[in-house]
C-alpha cells in the first residue's frame, strides 16, 4: 500500500466510523502530501504497511495535528478545525502551513505508534461482564490486554443507557447509551475486586500531557468522545503496566485468587498481537481455563476484528470450568451500536 493509498484508505474508515471532518483531512493529505519536505522524506522511506492495519501512518499525523489544536500551538489550524468548516482548499493550505511552521514536533510525535482509549467500548464490557457474573457471582479480578490508559478497566464506574433501562451507578457522570439492539443484558450487578492491565506504552490520564496523547487521537468533530474521555479520566484508578501483553498475562494467571472470578478483557488489541503471541496467549487461557474451578473461574471476554465480512467486532465470552463459549453479538469498533444477541 502506498502513503496515497494509506491516505485514502483511512478517509473511508473515518467517514463510515462517523467523521466526516476526518475523512476529509485524509482526501485533502492524499492529494496535496508534501514529498518534498523532512515529513515527506519520512513516510517514504517507511517499511511494512504504512496502512490502518500497520504502522497507520495517516492516524499518526492526524493525532500531531490535533494536538496542535488541543494545545493551541497552531491557529491558523484551529481555524479549520471542528467546530468551524472549511473548503479542501482551506483545509489544505492551513494543514501545509502547519506541517512547515510545526514540522519539527511532528517528526517527533509521528515517531510514536497511535494509542486511544474508546470509552464506548465499556458498553460491550459492561454487558459481557454482566453473562459471566450471571454464571459465576464472585467478586472479580479484571485484567486488560492492549489497555492504553486503562480507562475501559473503569467499567464499573460507567453507567449504561438501553431503552430507559439503566445499568451501573446511578450517580455517575459517565454514560454508555449505545444505539441497541436484542435483548437487554443480566440483571447481575458485577463487583469488581482488584483491576489490572498491561501495554507496551502504558499511558497515564491523570497526567496532562498523557491525557492529551489520548484525546489527540480522538477526531475533532466527535465531541462526545473528546468529553468522555475527560469523565472517564477523572476516576481512573487503574494500574496498567508496562510490558508484553502475552509475557504478562502469563505471570498473572497462576496468582488468581480462590473466591474471585479472574475476568481477562480486551478490544480491538488481540489483532495488532503477532500471530505467535496470539497463539501462545490463547493456550495459556485455555490451560488456565482447564485447571478452573467453581471457586476460581476464568473468564474470557474480547470485541475484536474477527476477520470476517460482517459489520463491527465480534463480542464473544468463554467461561470455565466448563469451556463455554458464548457469542454475545457485534458491536461498532468505537462502541456507538450494539447488536446484542445473548438471550439470558
Amino acid at each position: 500500500m502506498t502513503l496515497k493509498q494509506a491516505f485514502e484508505d483511512q478517509a473511508g474508515h473515518c467517514v463510515a466510523l462517523g467523521s466526516p471532518f476526518m475523512g476529509q483531512l485524509m482526501m485533502v493529505l492524499a492529494r496535496d502530501w508534501p514529498t518534498d519536505s523532512a515529513l515527506g522524506r519520512k513516510f517514504a522511506s517507511a517499511t511494512g504497511d504504512v496502512g490502518p492495519m500497520g504502522a497507520s501512518l495517516p492516524l499518526r499525523l492526524a493525532g500531531g495535528l490535533h494536538a496542535l489544536v488541543l494545545k493551541r500551538k497552531a491557529p491558523e489550524l484551529s481555524a479549520v478545525y471542528p467546530p468551524h468548516q472549511a473548503s479542501d482548499a482551506d483545509l489544505s493550505a492551513a494543514v501545509l502551513a502547519a506541517l512547515q511552521t510545526h514540522e519539527a514536533f511532528l517528526l517527533e510525535w509521528t515517531d510514536h505508534a497511535p494509542q486511544t482509549n474508546e470509552v464506548r467500548r465499556s458498553a460491550a464490557l459492561i454487558a459481557g461482564a454482566r453473562v459471566a457474573a450471571q454464571h459465576f457471582n464472585l467478586p472479580i479480578q479484571l485484567s486488560e490486554l492492549g489497555a492504553s490508559g486503562g480507562l475501559n478497566l473503569m467499567w464499573d464506574h460507567f453507567a449504561l443507557e438501553i431503552d430507559g433501562h439503566h445499568f451501573g451507578p446511578n450517580m455517575s457522570t459517565i454514560l454508555l447509551s449505545p444505539d441497541w439492539t436484542g435483548a437487554l443484558p443480566p440483571k447481575t450487578q458485577p463487583q469488581i475486586q482488584k483491576r489490572r492491565g498491561v501495554d507496551l506504552n502504558p499511558l497515564d490520564p491523570t497526567r496532562h500531557d498523557h491525557l492529551l496523547r489520548l484525546m489527540a487521537y480522538l477526531w475533532a468533530d466527535q465531541p462526545e468522545r473528546l468529553n468522555l474521555t475527560r469523565s472517564a479520566a477523572s476516576v481512573m484508578q487503574a494500574k496498567v503496566d508496562q510490558g508484553d501483553a502475552i509475557d504478562w498475562l502469563a505471570q498473572q494467571l497462576p496468582k488468581a485468587p480462590q473466591g474471585c472470578l479472574h475476568l481477562i478483557q480486551h478490544t480491538v488489541a488481540w489483532q495488532y498481537f503477532p500471530k505467535p503471541a496470539q497463539a501462545r496467549g490463547k493456550a495459556l487461557i485455555e490451560a488456565a481455563g482447564q485447571l478452573a474451578t467453581a471457586q476460581r473461574p476464568l473468564a474470557w471476554l474480547s470485541m475484536e476484528n474477527d476477520g470476517t465480512d460482517k459489520k463491527g467486532a465480534a463480542l464473544t465470552l468463554r467461561l470455565w470450568p466448563g469451556d463455554i463459549t458464548l457469542n454475545l453479538g457485534r458491536a461498532d469498533f468505537h462502541g456507538r451500536w450494539i447488536d446484542w444477541q445473548h438471550t439470558s
